[in-house]
């Protein structure tokens, strides 16, 4: 792993952050699920996004991406992060169903679907979790049996990110009961205003908008609704879910927060007590690991070699510290750090009581922190199951 950017990408850094110089500004600066509270602003954010061709820049320039490398991608993404810009659903776009529709979709499906996202008319949300199916993804129970040509879809999704907003979903769906529960699901890109879908908004552990369950009561999918081979969809969503833990974590967002609390003390006058000022120190250090963490990902990638072991430390400890940062920012300040976003006396715009609540899920979602550990135990140290 090289330590040291070239030039090229020193010059992409300087131009993604004087460009976010240019539009950020405190209101839509996207706390943790904040910014799910008004879609017509991500809408707008994503669209200067698209303008500058860099709502996929990683991606193929036949797709409207720039082609950039695995490093220079992070570089994009630390920018973005610490000026916090606003995500707007870009993830489950651009990181999984774009990538998945190019490995697995006919011409058609993709000449349909990918400049959407690359434009920004359509948001994407995943319908993978159901009720009682989340960590046992394959015991999903919500069919879709032919008819015709088409599909009829029965079932429901929950946990689903963007889901108030979003227009299109790519989902799950068992195509075939009597087979073994990995082998009979399919894949499918489902239109959300078709006939017989509906939906219940869900409020997150802060009280605000981010998810939701979604119901399916007959729904009629059309034959290109089906991506890639039938009773296969296993097999594709594994492809899906490498590249959710793939797609590169960064320190930015952190690095902010630790700016954001060292500038307060010094421009407040307030004396942090020894153990706050170590506790900042130490998250200093801690931020500078989990950037070596994502160089060394972003460095497997551009050698096309496939992060393993390697994504999960990098994910684990990331989430993790983003929850000990929002602790230590509550102790910083005090009873101010109580208060939520649109309180008159907030202070660094009140933003670790809801990053304190929103750091929770951080360690859930995309692989619990007990699965990324097994996994750094049985992929990286070569332990036995136990």
């Amino acid at each position: 792993m090289d330590l040291r950017l070239t030039a090229e990408q020193e010059r992409l850094r300087a131009e993604v952050r004087a460009w976010l110089a240019t539009v950020m500004h405190a209101e839509i600066e996207g706390f943790p699920y904040s910014e799910e509270e008004d879609p017509a602003a991500l809408r707008a954010f994503n669209k200067l996004l698209a303008w500058n061709g860099w709502i996929a820049p990683a991606w193929p320039r036949e797709y409207g991406g720039m082609e950039l490398g695995a490093v220079e991608q992070l570089v994009f993404g630390e920018e973005m992060a610490y000026a916090r810009a606003p995500n707007g659903g870009r993830g489950p776009a651009v990181g999984y169903a774009g990538p998945t529709i190019m490995l697995a979709g006919t011409d058609e499906q993709k000449r349909r679907h990918l400049p959407g996202i690359t434009n920004w008319d359509v948001v994407w949300a995943q319908g993978f979790s159901e009720p009682g199916s989340g960590s046992d993804l394959a015991s999903l129970t919500t069919t879709a049996i032919r008819d015709g040509d088409d599909w009829i879809l029965n079932g429901t999704k929950i946990w689903t990110s963007h889901a108030h907003y979003a227009d299109w979903m790519y989902l799950l769906a068992r195509t075939d009961p009597e087979a073994p529960k990995h082998r009979g699901i399919s894949y499918f890109l489902l239109d959300l205003k078709a006939p017989g879908v509906s939906f219940q908004p869900l409020l997150n552990i802060a009280g605000r908008k981010g998810f939701g369950q979604f119901f399916f009561d007959n729904v009629r999918m059309p034959p290109d609704g089906l991506l890639g081979e039938v009773n296969r969809g296993w097999y594709l969503a594994t492809t899906t879910l490498d590249l959710e833990r793939s797609n590169i974590a960064n320190a930015g967002g952190a690095r902010r927060t630790i700016d954001d609390l060292c500038g307060y003390l010094r421009e407040s006058g307030v004396r942090a007590s020894t153990v706050n000022r170590h506790r900042l120190a130490g998250h200093a250090v801690e931020v500078a690991v989990v950037t070596m963490l994502s160089y060394r990902v972003a460095s497997m990638l551009a050698m096309g070699a496939v992060p393993n072991q390697e994504a999960s430390l990098l994910k684990l400890f990331l989430s993790e510290l983003d929850q000990r940062i929002a602790n230590t920012g509550l102790h910083l300040l005090g009873a101010y750090g109580q208060l939520m976003p649109g309180s008159p006396l907030a202070k660094l715009q009140a933003q670790f009581a809801l990053t304190y609540l929103t750091t929770v899920p951080r360690t859930i979602a995309g692989g619990t922190s007990e699965i990324q550990r097994n996994i750094i135990a049985t992929r990286g140290l070569g332990l036995p199951r136990g």
